[in-house]
């Protein structure tokens, strides 16, 4: 590959990881003043029919872009490229329409699997996402496969920012205008669309600005004999990518149909049940969060995985690999302890109150599961094992299917915590389980996982040492600003002492410490001491 074109990669790749950083906090941080205008029953309403439009955007933003972008740059000339798409077109335009169609007429069904008929409204509304797919898809796909990111990441953010003042618009609507929790659902759900729209517009844009035509798209034969190879390579591979990087909300589409009823089958009122499953849902903007550094590093070490084994460099490949588990390893254990200790403080602070604590504390440790999964896909990914990370993810959601109603039906929402757990366990087990054993290797690699686990008790010990402080001299709930001040005074504590011990047990190499983002001022600030 000539320099000049995997330098235009990498900045592609910085462009598109800043953007996803960008548009995956804003979409968690939004929850947080929407929560808090709609309540907790508004919350849980606009929750179970998240998932729907989570697994439409997974398509469009992530999933089927990577997979048409790496067919298209398969093509070598223009000519080839645009064959490539007619072919390829209609099998996504009919996959989007299948799903527009069972989502929209399926609306009636599928509110009542979720134990609540008026949700049927919001189902509709949101359907519309899949007919947005194709046409979004292929156009960012297209342009990546042309190593061309900034029109994909301008609009990914545009799209989030819209969605987000019409969520938002409809929750203040919902106290302004005395709306019901399903009128300000239905609002928010609406933003899915109005987002969309914009997108398309800011890729049509870029389209005839950089190549002065569109893909003529229209000009597809719809009804053409389809090419069999490339539907399974379509399923196998675009829907690979697309499981992966929607995982949490297949877990959540379960949830949707499984907790609340699950609960009310315990004895619990069906308000009172809305309810709890709307606390319960506050884990997953947290989940989210936590998973963003782990969803940069994987964007950035795929392209060198999948290089070294091009180039045949296993021992290059081996050693990046246990590189990448390592830090991913570290990151998300860490981010997840500190999280689960840290929840009292941010649950109050974020939410208005401290409903649910044991629930999200479990919860949150998804973080370090999922990360680490992300992690061991990325690397069957680069090594074009696809059927593996499919069965992994296939035991995986069977698991939280099955343990879902029982364990929520007697252990309440700690018990849908924990069957959360139990199914990302079950896939990372599976996928650890069909790894190269000198791929592995990296937990004993130089006492990793004795140093991970000292430098997570010395986080845990001054966390718990600046808890109890706390909890001596004031009240840490009486007042949701200071009680924010207090969670963020927590963060800054438990990562200063996790960096510090890190350092001090020689975690992690030097080169290592680079690969961080800021790596290389922290190894600076200590050599300075």
């Amino acid at each position: 590959m000539a320099k000049n074109q995997m330098q235009s990669m990498m900045q592609g790749a910085f462009v598109l990881t800043a953007a996803s950083f960008a548009a995956k906090l804003l979409s968690a941080v939004y929850r947080v003043p929407f929560q808090n205008l709609v309540g907790d029953e508004g919350f849980y309403v606009y929750q179970q029919i998240y998932p729907i439009y989570g697994l439409a955007m997974t398509l469009a933003l992530s999933g089927l872009p990577q997979f048409i972008s790496k067919y298209v740059a398969e093509q070598v000339t223009p000519k080839d490229q645009q064959t490539a798409i007619r072919k390829l077109y209609p099998i996504v335009l009919g996959a989007g329409v299948l799903l527009f169609l069972l989502t929209f007429l399926g609306a009636e069904p599928l509110a009542y699997l979720m134990g609540d008929r008026q949700l049927s409204p919001l189902i509709r509304v949101v359907s519309f996402t899949f007919l947005f797919v194709p046409i979004l898809s292929f156009y960012r796909g297209s342009f990546q496969g042309n190593l061309l990111m900034v029109p994909t990441a301008v609009s990914q953010v545009a799209e989030q920012l819209v969605r987000v003042a019409v969520i938002l618009g409809g929750a203040v609507a919902f106290r302004q205008l005395g709306l019901t929790i399903y009128q300000a659902g239905t609002i928010a759900m609406f933003g899915a669309l109005c987002g969309g729209a914009v997108a398309i517009m800011i890729l049509l844009y870029y389209q005839n600005k950089i190549h002065g035509r569109r893909l003529d798209l229209q000009r597809t034969r719809l009804f053409q004999k389809w090419d069999k190879p490339l539907i399974r390579r379509f399923l196998l591979e675009g829907g690979l990518i697309s499981i992966y990087s929607g995982f949490l909300i297949l877990f959540q589409l379960v949830d949707s149909f499984l907790v609340a009823n699950a609960l009310q089958d315990g004895g619990v009122l069906p308000q009172a049940a809305r309810v709890t499953k709307g606390v319960y849902d506050r884990g997953q903007p947290l989940v989210q969060l936590g998973l963003v550094v782990a969803g940069a590093l994987s964007s950035t070490f795929l392209p060198a995985l999948t290089r070294y084994l091009l180039g045949k460099d296993r021992s290059r490949f081996l050693s990046t690999t246990r590189i990448y588990l390592r830090l991913t390893a570290s990151i998300s254990l860490a981010a997840a302890v500190g999280l689960a200790l840290l929840m009292p403080f941010i649950n109050f602070a974020l939410f208005k109150d401290a409903n649910g604590n044991l629930p999200l504390v479990i919860f949150v440790f998804a973080v370090f599961l999922m990360g680490m999964i992300q992690a061991y896909q990325s690397v069957a990914q680069s090594q074009n094992h696809f059927r593996i990370p499919l069965k992994a993810a296939a035991w995986g959601l069977l698991a939280k299917a099955v343990a879902t109603w029982p364990f929520t039906r007697f252990l309440g929402t700690a018990g849908a915590s924990w069957s959360t757990l139990l199914g990302l366990s079950c896939t990372l087990w599976y996928l650890i389980g069909r790894e190269d054993a000198a791929i592995n290797a990296f937990w004993r690699e130089g006492r990793f996982f004795r140093k991970l686990l000292r430098s997570i008790g010395a986080m845990i010990l001054l966390i718990l040492l600046y808890y109890l402080v706390l909890v001596i001299i004031l009240d840490p709930r009486t007042h949701r600003l200071s009680t924010l001040l207090m969670a963020v005074g927590g963060v800054a504590v438990g990562l200063t002492g996790f960096i510090r011990s890190a350092i001090r047990n020689r975690l992690f190499t030097v080169r290592e410490w680079l690969l961080l983002p800021f790596g290389k001022k922290i190894l600076t600030f200590k050599l300075r001491k």
